[in-house]
């Protein structure tokens, strides 16, 4: 199989930059005439009156024109974030990268044109309700997983809950993604952001280029990327390549490319952050045009003052307080071309809810440091199998006190997609704090339900007397589907084990300056022949570099 063929995707978080940088240059270019020779003060002066008076006759125009540009769509679904203590809400960002041929420039670049679109890249970006850390987790294309229904606001076509491929969900449009990420993970989805192929070549060459290390000389026929070993500054189709290439780097599957992402996600927002970066005028509407064009975005961020107000907030996180991941996945036993989400991810699922870091406050040696690798790494085998939602059937025991409390939860994890088996009966005796209990072989079952009703998984029980995942509702939790954060008298959920959220999820920070692993495996043809892409570079000698 191709990339060509089966519509990989693009990277859409390579569009969040471009106000903030926009907003330091500005700052750059209001204390250039502070730094002029006495000498021409009078001229800078007069100069610069004229300009702010040019300015003030074109800004109007051009401020309706980028604002013009952007598309946006309404976001149902996706759940609501929770404020922190001290008011402080967190923002959680869905960027897509769409693999739609929908225009004739996207088809002549991907090829195999026709309609629909997968959501072939997810990128779920968390950034702190304190703004001093950011999160961001990969979600594999093909993650088998199950899917809420969802209807379309704008086609109002209705997808049916189903088990299926989760980048399946954009062909319902972006506001169905995001509410199956939301499903998958528990986290809330606040916003999404989707850019499609010419997107991401008009961004990279507006960027001025994104410099990317590759261990070994590397040719990937499918995604056309070719580049010797070493640094490469990539723009323009070699940016797409790099991006969208899976047979290039670790296993040639879709784990390894989402390593290679991160790698150009994390040089990129070097790139913006670098002293220098953008100082041009020009390039700097170049960029925000580009940008502007890019973007569908949901109806919360449709205009300029609200992607300004997002970027700043962007950039209050430093580059090695970023941190990249990638959910982690075990393989469908159904489907050796996809995955499912390992229990393993939970830890990881809880930490982005509960807002918690994944570095320490000065950047240093963390959970991410010991655990990161720039290589794709096979994840660690669960220590009991995945259960679909559907084949899980849940007992809620009303411990609260309050009439209907459990019959309430039972109707809500039915309509979440649990089995409709499940039911409710009232608890033995009062209890004062909510909890799950499960048997010995139920854990990954267990954690599905404290995922779906955002209950901390140190709520979780081991309990060898119950034969279905139980919820015990106490008189912490007395209304509501989903469980308080503030419940218990803390303002959040218990501290999660970072080494446990960041284990087998390649995780790495912003300012890591890693080389994307070529692959070692056969993962690519010639003529028929299989070989790996270093062998493929040698025998390709007449197609010439992505980039010099």
């Amino acid at each position: 199989m191709t990339d060509i063929s089966h519509r990989r995707g693009v990277s859409a978080m390579q569009t969040r930059q471009v106000p903030r940088a926009g907003h330091r240059a500005a700052k750059r270019g209001r204390g250039r005439s502070r730094r002029k020779k006495r000498s021409v003060g009078k001229i800078v002066a007069i100069t610069t009156s004229v300009f702010v008076l040019i300015a003030a006759g074109i800004g109007a125009v051009v401020y309706e024109e980028l604002n013009g540009n952007i598309k946006g769509v309404p976001l149902i679904g996706g759940g609501s974030e929770k404020p922190d203590a001290f008011g402080r809400t967190p923002i959680n960002i869905l960027m897509m990268g769409s693999d739609g041929r929908n225009t004739a420039a996207d088809c002549r670049i991907g090829g195999d044109c026709g309609p629909g679109a997968n959501a072939d890249v997810e990128m779920l970006v968390h950034v702190s309700a304190d703004r001093s850390n950011a999160t961001v987790m990969s979600i594999p294309r093909d993650t088998v997983t199950d899917l809420p229904s969802c209807t379309d606001p704008q086609t109002h076509q209705t997808m049916s809950a189903q088990r299926a491929r989760i980048n399946s969900t954009l062909q319902y449009g972006p506001s169905c993604t995001a509410a199956a990420v939301h499903h998958l993970t528990g986290v809330p989805v606040d916003h999404f952001m989707e850019i499609d192929f010419q997107g991401v070549v008009n961004m990279s060459d507006a960027v001025g280029g994104v410099p990317v290390c590759v261990t070994n000389n590397v040719y990937d026929p499918y995604s056309h990327l070719k580049l010797s070993g070493g640094t490469h500054t990539l723009k323009g189709m070699s940016a797409l390549q790099f991006l969208r290439t899976r047979h290039g780097f670790g296993y040639g599957d879709d784990l390894g490319r989402t390593v290679a992402q991160h790698i150009f996600l994390s040089s990129m927002i070097r790139t913006l952050k670098s002293a220098g970066t953008l100082t041009n005028p020009a390039e700097l509407y170049s960029l925000a045009e580009a940008a502007t064009k890019a973007l569908t975005v949901d109806t919360g961020l449709d205009s300029i003052p609200r992607l300004l107000g997002l970027a700043d907030d962007l950039n209050k996180v430093p580059s090695n307080r970023i941190t990249f991941t990638t959910m982690q996945t075990v393989p469908d036993p159904q489907d050796s071309s996809a995955v499912e989400v390992s229990p393993a991810a939970q830890s990881l699922f809880d930490a982005i809810i509960g807002d918690q870091s994944l570095t320490t406050s000065s950047g240093g040696k963390t959970a991410v440091d010991a655990h990161a690798t720039s290589t794709v790494t096979s994840t660690p085998s669960p220590t009991q199998p995945t259960v679909p939602d559907s084949q899980i059937t849940v007992q809620v025991s009303n411990g609260s006190g309050i009439t209907g409390r459990a019959s309430a939860v039972a109707r809500y994890l039915i309509d979440q997609g649990f089995s409709p088996n499940s039911g409710s009966t009232n608890a033995p005796a009062p209890a004062s704090a909510t909890s799950i209990h499960y048997a010995p072989s139920q854990q990954g079952e267990a954690q599905a339900v404290a995922r779906t009703l955002q209950i901390p998984t140190s709520r979780l029980r081991q309990d060898s007397a119950v034969s279905n995942v139980t919820v015990v509702i106490g008189s912490d939790w007395n209304s509501g589907t989903t469980f308080p954060a503030t419940a218990g008298g803390t303002s959040k959920p218990a501290p999660v084990d970072t080494k446990a959220a960041v284990a087998g999820a390649n995780a790495q920070t912003g300012n890591q300056k890693e080389c994307a692993h070529v692959s070692t495996f056969s993962t690519v043809a010639i003529n028929g022949v299989p070989m790996n892409p270093t062998q493929a570079y040698a025998v390709s000698r007449g197609i010439p570099n992505s980039a010099p």
